[in-house]
């Protein structure tokens, strides 16, 4: 075991640890002062077929949700297949959209550190003295799985809605 295996298998198990409460906090049925910025996934293995059920933090980007993806459950997400995320206190349906591509990932990167100055610290990618994403560093971490994931909400009925947003014909996005 190399000694970066072993430096990511320590947050790695404190990480499903401190994720119990959290999930049973993101889990009420009303919103938390956690719900302002992590929401609860369900989705299912894709090889195993377990349903799982895990604590993300997200971004609003108008009617889009933003995540940022470099764990293994980001494989089990498919593009157009329906998704559950808890949000705020309600379980809502969604449309994930794995974004993979480098292009993609730095234009949704850049909106993020617009969004919130402080999510530079949480990406693993190196900047260039002129502010962009080095280019490197970029397309290997799109090859070691690191994306970023868009969350469109599928309207279920005429009544849902999400904070002030107005109802629209066919799907809308959160």
């Amino acid at each position: 075991m190399t000694f970066d295996q072993a430096g990511l298998r320590r947050p790695a198990r404190i990480m499903r640890v401190a994720n119990v409460p959290i999930r049973a906090a993101l889990s009420l049925p009303f919103p938390t002062p956690l719900s302002a910025h992590l929401m609860l996934i369900s989705y299912t293995g894709r090889k195993s077929g377990q349903a799982y059920r895990l604590p993300v933090a997200y971004l609003r980007d108008g009617d889009v949700l933003l995540t940022l993806g470099g764990g293994r459950w980001t494989y089990n997400l498919l593009d157009g297949q329906p998704a559950r995320i808890r949000l705020r206190g309600r379980d809502l349906p969604v449309q994930p959209e794995v974004v993979t591509d480098p292009a993609g990932v730095e234009r949704l990167l850049d909106r993020v550190v617009e969004i919130n100055p402080r999510a530079v610290r949480y990406i693993p990618i190196s900047r260039r003295p002129d502010g962009r994403l080095d280019p490197n560093g970029l397309h290997a971490a799109v090859r070691r799985g690191y994306c970023v994931v868009r969350w469109y909400l599928q309207e279920p009925g005429p009544t849902a809605r999400i904070r002030g947003a107005t109802r629209s014909p066919g799907p809308r996005l959160i």
